[in-house]
């Protein structure tokens, strides 16, 4: 078997009881998940002198988790990103969401998939499944949905995060993963990576993050603490192919590589600008703005509101089925 499935009590919370998984391949490397908010918590990987490190912002207790604010590292649903108003229409009928965002609402607001306790099902050789059901009205949503969030690690490092939902209703559903890369292990900032996103373009958003319907050129990355990064870049429609790519992110310090590949239509920039997650038992390395970075695979902001974008309906009976690839490697010597 590839990959061996370990799992451990890690506390309890709402009455039920939260477990830490841990899927290991046979060189060693290893990603750690748990069913609190189907959350990612770490992803081990060796640099290029072969010392393993964390790639992602995570946190050793549980606590953590449930005092943050800024979803580090867990399952985003119903709804990704923003919505206008906390609001939209759907065969005439308004739903009212939860605004907690100014006027808006952002990532479902305090029915969120990230504060929820989900079931599993372990795959040994493979992973582990998250299981939700949300039911009709939860969060001003319609319809009752059923999701299965899955994280397979294969033996060449590469995470496998897959969502397959129902609804017996029309809805909208865009469900994503919330992890803050930082490839350095938390040595550096990620002023110190560098990044490419397969687009040409992007959503044009006012101040609040919500997208005005124009679509703009990309343009070049370019980030310092001035001002961060929130934007929805539209992926090439390239990135499937064999040598396509959603996202490249390197830490030339350590020699890690990541590529990021997806079915999704885009993908959510976002450098951390507002990442304040502390927690009394903890050092405030991973707890500061720019520490990590968000790669948001999903799809469209506010589609709901914005019939010139491509639609996120998820028809009554029809399967929600998109995935996120997460390639881990080495830079190759030639570059370094």
């Amino acid at each position: 078997m590839s990959t061996t499935v370990t799992y451990k009590a890690w506390g309890t919370t709402q009455g039920k009881d939260i477990f830490l998984f841990s899927l290991t391949n046979s060189s060693g490397a290893f990603v750690e998940v748990t069913n609190y908010g189907a959350t990612l918590v770490s992803i081990n990987v060796p640099d290029k002198h072969g010392k393993p490190g964390n790639t992602i912002i995570g946190f050793p207790a549980l606590e953590s988790y449930l005092d943050d604010n800024c979803y580090v590292g867990s399952t985003i649903g119903r709804y990704a990103n923003r919505i206008s108003n906390a609001r939209f229409t759907l065969h005439g009928e308004t739903y009212q969401l939860e605004a907690n965002d100014g006027a808006n609402s952002n990532h479902s607001a305090s029915s969120g998939f990230n504060s929820k306790v989900f079931g599993f099902e372990i795959y040994e050789g493979e992973g582990v499944t998250f299981l939700i059901h949300s039911d009709d009205g939860e969060g001003g949503y319609p319809g009752n949905l059923s999701l299965r969030v899955t994280y397979m690690w294969t033996v060449d490092n590469e995470l496998i995060i897959s969502y397959k939902s129902i609804s017996d209703k029309d809805t909208y559903a865009n469900f994503t993963n919330h992890a803050y890369f930082n490839l350095s292990n938390g040595d550096l900032t990620i002023l110190d990576h560098q990044l490419q996103i397969n687009a040409d373009e992007v959503v044009a958003a006012t101040d609040d993050y919500i997208p005005t319907g124009e679509i703009i050129p990309a343009g070049k990355i370019i980030l310092d603490r001035a001002k961060g990064i929130n934007s929805y870049y539209i992926l090439n429609e390239d990135k499937p192919d064999a040598d396509g790519f959603a996202a490249r992110l390197i830490d030339p310090s350590s020699g890690r590589i990541l590529t990021v590949n997806t079915s999704y239509p885009g993908m959510f920039l976002y450098t951390g600008d507002y990442l304040n997650s502390r927690h009394p038992n903890l050092d405030n390395r991973y707890c500061q703005p720019f520490e990590g970075l968000c790669l948001e695979c999903q799809h469209y902001p506010d589609s709901m509101n914005r019939p010139e974008f491509p639609s996120a309906l998820l028809r009554k009976h029809h399967v929600y089925d998109e995935f996120i690839s997460l390639k881990f490697g080495l830079i190759p010597h030639d570059t370094l």
